[in-house]
């Protein structure tokens, strides 16, 4: 495990999935303002992160789980969401609660039900929304 990516190399394995792009000197921000971060590297190449916000009250997100194209299915994936969750959890003190959202990829639903993350729409919760917002 490694705890720090370059910018280039965040926005590559974006790239890889398929998932938006922006420039540089904005994804830089997004990973300076990280609460955690967690790679995983082979041969010192980055082959995936997860990416967990939190503004250390009750609101916790989990933005990125990012594994390379040619390594998925291999368990990594999972390997870094129990790595996010671990670290969350240490950081609770006792009594505390917080919500840990986050968006799933289309088709990644299963995936995140083994955390014990529940779909919305569900009877408890309302459907979860988001926008993408240009400059």
């Amino acid at each position: 495990m490694d705890y720090e990516i370059t910018t280039e190399e965040y926005m590559k394995l974006r790239e890889l999935v398929g998932w938006k792009l922006f420039p540089l000197e904005q994804a830089e921000e997004a990973l300076k303002h990280t609460a955690y971060l967690c790679c995983l590297k082979k041969d010192g190449k980055t082959i995936g992160i997860v990416r967990v916000l939190w503004d250390y009250g009750y609101v916790v997100y989990i933005a990125d789980v990012i594994v390379r194209p040619e390594f998925q299915g291999q368990g990594l994936g999972r390997l870094l969401m129990n790595n996010a969750m671990e670290f969350i959890k240490s950081q609770l003190k006792p009594g505390y609660k917080v919500m840990v959202s986050l968006m799933a990829a289309k088709g990644k639903e299963e995936f995140y039900k083994k955390f014990d993350f529940v779909e919305r729409p569900s009877e408890k919760y309302g459907c979860g929304m988001c926008q993408w917002m240009e400059g």
